[in-house]
């Protein structure tokens, strides 16, 4: 079943609830459209959690969603896949990136921001169902782990219960020293915001098999090398550079390492290590 949903005219007496089972709805903001995947219990209740998964380069949502499906069946969880098409949002830029610069590396208004879509699709979802969770847990594979990593610096205000990134190709650092895009320097992003982030519960989870030097779309620069050579070293990397922050300002790191022993770069097989870690607390 696909309806649709226009985020700055729809009201809730005129939006159509979503049914139970597998379907999708289009959300639209600032004149983009995101087709948005979700998988809704049969006995799901007010206090069901939520679960948002960000697909990978593919820009596949409905793949994603059947990837998770088992889990969301078992755990009782309503999941929901937004999907953002490579015609909207074109290249890293606007999607890994969240849309926060143009292809030309140019910076875009708030407004345009695909990290700014989160929120409200969380928002149009529960109008849609009845779901009063306060707070969503956030999961990103590839591609998707870098738009989440991301996210978690430039959207402080996001009700968060829970974060994993896994399998990343390359990483933003949390590092203010360090220019955009392999760190936060000329952007938006404040000494403040990157403490928040860091006292996010966020797992970075690494599938030990994913040592492939020369794996499809995996980025090879001068920065991204220097994070080591292959996504598993990458995300090892990541990790030393946050503990590294946090030191610097004299906190506690909130998150955590976690591998999944055997996996490769596959949402379907990293999915079960993941579950687990969004509900850990």
């Amino acid at each position: 079943m696909v309806v649709s949903l226009n985020a700055l005219a729809a009201s809730a007496a005129t939006v159509q609830n979503l049914p139970a089972g597998k379907g999708s709805f289009v959300y639209t903001q600032a004149g983009k459209h995101v087709q948005v995947w979700f998988y809704l219990p049969e006995d799901a209740k007010p206090d069901t959690p939520v679960v948002i998964v960000m697909h990978g380069v593919g820009r596949n949502g409905e793949d994603y969603l059947n990837d998770w499906l088992p889990h969301a069946q078992k755990t009782k969880f309503l999941l929901v896949v937004p999907e953002f098409s490579k015609t909207e949002f074109p290249g890293a830029e606007g999607y890994n990136y969240g849309n926060t610069v143009n292809t030309a590396g140019h910076a875009l208004p708030r407004e345009q921001w695909s990290f700014n879509m989160i929120e409200p699709i969380f928002d149009a979802v529960r109008t849609r169902t009845g779901n009063r969770t306060e707070r969503y847990r956030l999961f990103g594979h590839s591609a998707g782990s870098q738009f989440v990593q991301r996210f978690v610096y430039f959207v402080p205000a996001a009700r968060l219960e829970s974060v994993v990134c896994a399998n990343a190709g390359w990483y933003m650092l949390p590092d203010l020293s360090v220019t955009f895009p392999y760190g936060l320097k000329n952007t938006p992003v404040t000494e403040a915001d990157l403490r928040h982030a860091l006292a996010l519960p966020l797992t970075v989870l690494l599938g030990t098999s994913d040592v492939d030097p020369e794996a499809k779309s995996l980025r090879h620069t001068p920065e991204s090398d220097a994070q080591g050579m292959y996504r598993y070293a990458r995300g090892k990397f990541f990790m030393a550079q946050a503990e590294a922050a946090a030191k610097k300002f004299q906190m506690p790191l909130a998150w955590r390492a976690a591998t999944a022993p055997g996996v490769a770069h596959s949402d379907k097989n990293i999915a079960p290590y993941a579950v687990p870690e969004l509900f850990r607390n």
